[in-house]
């Protein structure tokens, strides 16, 4: 269990976590939510003993694994695929071990150390790592490409299955979905459904959350908030929680005004005087209930465009890509009055060639793109954040888009934004890569587009604004394509579907569900190839035996038999190794809420020494049998 008592952590002069406290239990998968700057991160890096408390205590059973997404890549020489195996720390150890044992001529140490990697998984780590690269989008030939050789983005994708392949206790991820596309995402919620430890997961995007996590963490006014369930339990929970403190309130201060009108009407009145003065005491000691702040700081909207006509836009024979080398051939579709669009497809595959193609940014290799008469196009990517002036305020970058409007308006807009007051003088080059994308967005929607182009609007956004555009986008009148790998803002906004795979983009015949679905039975072909692999290997093992004589055949018989009362014990070991784990397990399905602490906290600690226990006896019972397994491989090789 990790327990933060009475915590109080810093940046530098700010605070950002006030004598907060919260207990997170084994198995549990929490994510972690709070307005972007509240100290989500400095969470992780206090857990791994990269920022040190001011006060309070943070307590981490000894000996905890924990893994977490590197944020650097070196340049390495080594291949994707071994870069990603090293990420099984436990196993390279085990390795070391064998190599030292190796140069000892240490036989009997080689065979004990060869049994601890069959049962760490050194025999499906080749699979493992090949499973979780091909789910987060490389092929089999870039597996063997080196580190090197991949982007940024990538290279975080290597980051993170390196952190996922290790068997740890506790999995860090902060902000996982940043560098992947919908079809990575679809397979990263798949792989922590099945995680067996603890996970805490920093987040903006809802519909991740609300696919594998147990309970919801909040950063709220410098405490922490548990609440059970997913991200939509939180809302409900949340929401009802400030309407009970709403109706709290309500009672607490009709009763105070009683008081006072009783203190005002008799506390000069000789007789009532005395009652009148323990009134007003009491009225002094009195706390009201606190309000949860509930009101999102973002109101943002789109303006309705001057005009628009039937058919935006007419792609005919198109082909898109660079220096005349076609990404995306033969597009032949028209986006309509009232179009609102969904692009999917792997990153890399030409949504964003695409979206550039549309608005000019780049020209079409073939074909051509027609757009009907005044087609205003709105067009949001990240990279269009270099376009902001660095030197001009929030409210000087909006004049130069319009130097007639009156201040006022300006401001008004940009206060919908949370730009307002002093924020909206602050200088680009001084604001977060938030606050850079909530004015880009704010630049494109005042220019009363019919066409929005929105590629990847998200990212950096906290779960605040995305709702607010989310909300906004709803009530836009005008025609859209939206690229994301937030299924929220997807499910939301697009009522069309165009896939982009293997260099086409065609209209896709259902919704997100259908193409999770069309995913997974991606990914299950890939593992039943990966099998089948393994068979032939098998096979061809199996072909060498069968060459075998009769008598070698007839003295391995004699020998097996032999050596069956020893494998009849190791298999008892082991029916007793999963019958105990078995019984941990349901000690950590009735400790994993917290309830039992609060309701019978003598009967929660008991369990909690009985897991011990168990777990101490799982430990002896491995032990046992690694030392009966070595006894048969002796036996065996006589």
């Amino acid at each position: 269990m990790i327990q933060l008592s009475s915590v109080t952590i810093m940046r530098g002069v700010n605070t950002l976590l006030d004598e907060a406290s919260c207990s997170i239990f084994p198995g549990q998968k929490v994510g972690i939510i709070g307005r972007n700057g509240c100290g989500k991160s400095t969470l992780f890096a206090t857990i791994k003993g990269e920022v040190q408390i001011e006060k309070g205590n943070l307590q981490i059973p000894k000996g905890f694994k924990i893994a977490s997404v590197a944020q650097q890549t070196p340049a390495l020489e080594i291949s994707a695929l071994d870069y990603v195996k090293e990420g099984d720390l436990d196993l390279v150890e085990l390795l070391k071990q064998k190599e030292r044992a190796y140069q000892e001529n240490n036989g009997e140490k080689i065979a004990l150390i060869e049994d601890k990697l069959g049962i760490a998984g050194y025999w499906t780590l080749d699979s493992r790592a090949k499973i979780l690269l091909h789910g987060l989008g490389f092929s089999d030939s870039e597996m063997s490409n080196k580190v090197k050789e991949f982007s940024g983005g990538w290279r975080m994708r290597l980051n993170l299955a390196k952190a996922l392949i290790y068997k740890s206790d506790v999995l860090l991820l902060d902000e996982p979905t940043n560098h992947l596309d919908l079809d990575t995402i679809i397979f990263l919620e798949n792989y922590l459904k099945n995680y067996e430890g603890t996970i805490l997961c920093v987040s903006h995007d809802r519909d991740f959350l609300d696919t594998f996590c147990s309970h919801m963490l909040h950063f709220e006014s410098l405490k922490l908030v548990m609440y059970t369930g997913n991200y939509s339990d939180y809302e409900r929970l949340r929401a009802q929680r400030i309407a009970n403190e709403k109706a709290s309130r309500k009672k607490e201060e009709a009763a105070l005004a009683h008081m006072q009108a009783f203190v005002d009407k008799f506390r000069y009145k000789a007789s009532k005087a005395k009652q009148a003065q323990s009134m007003l005491k009491a009225i002094e000691k009195v706390k009201l209930t606190a309000i949860t702040a509930e009101e999102s700081p973002y109101h943002i909207r789109f303006f309705e465009p001057e005009r628009t006509v039937d058919i935006l836009a007419d792609l005919k024979d198109l082909d898109c890509g660079y220096d005349n080398e076609s990404v995306l051939k033969n597009i032949n579709l028209m986006i309509t009055k009232g179009d609102r669009i969904g692009l999917l497809g792997k990153n890399g595959q030409g949504k964003s060639t695409l979206i550039k193609t549309l608005c000019s940014v780049i020209p079409p290799v073939k074909g051509c793109v027609t757009l009907g008469k005044d087609i205003k196009i709105g067009y949001f990517a990240q990279h269009e954040l270099d376009e902001l002036d660095e030197n001009l305020s929030a409210l000087d970058n909006l004049k130069k888009l319009d130097p007639k409007a009156l201040e006022k308006d300006l401001r008004s807009f940009l206060g919908g934004y949370s730009f307002s007051g002093d924020k909206a003088k602050a200088i680009v080059s001084t604001m977060s890569g938030g606050e850079q994308a909530r004015l880009a967005l704010a630049m494109v929607a005042y220019q009363k587009p019919n066409l929005l182009l929105l590629d990847e609007p998200t990212n950096h956004l906290d779960l605040d604004m995305r709702e607010a555009l989310t909300l906004a986008l709803t009530s836009y009148p005008g025609a859209l394509i939206l690229v994301s790998h937030d299924r929220h803002l997807l499910e939301a906004i697009a009522d069309k579907l165009w896939l982009i795979d293997e260099g086409r983009v065609s209209v896709f015949d259902g919704d997100l569900n259908d193409y999770q679905n069309y995913l997974n039975e991606k990914n299950r072909e890939y593992k039943e190839k990966l099998s089948e692999q393994k068979a032939i290997l098998q096979s061809s093992s199996a072909k060498e035996q069968s060459y075998k004589t009769k008598e070698q055949k007839k003295l391995e018989a004699q020998k097996r038999q032999a050596l069956r009362p020893l494998k009849l014990e190791i298999e008892k070991i082991e029916k007793q190794i999963e019958k105990t784990k078995l019984e941990i397990k349901e000690i950590d399905d009735l400790l994993l809420d917290g309830s039992l602490y609060q309701t019978d906290s003598k009967k929660a600690q008991q369990m909690s020494i009985d897991r011990a226990a168990l777990a101490n006896c799982v430990e002896e019972l491995e032990l046992l049998w690694l030392e009966k397994q070595e006894e048969l491989e002796t036996a065996m090789n006589s």
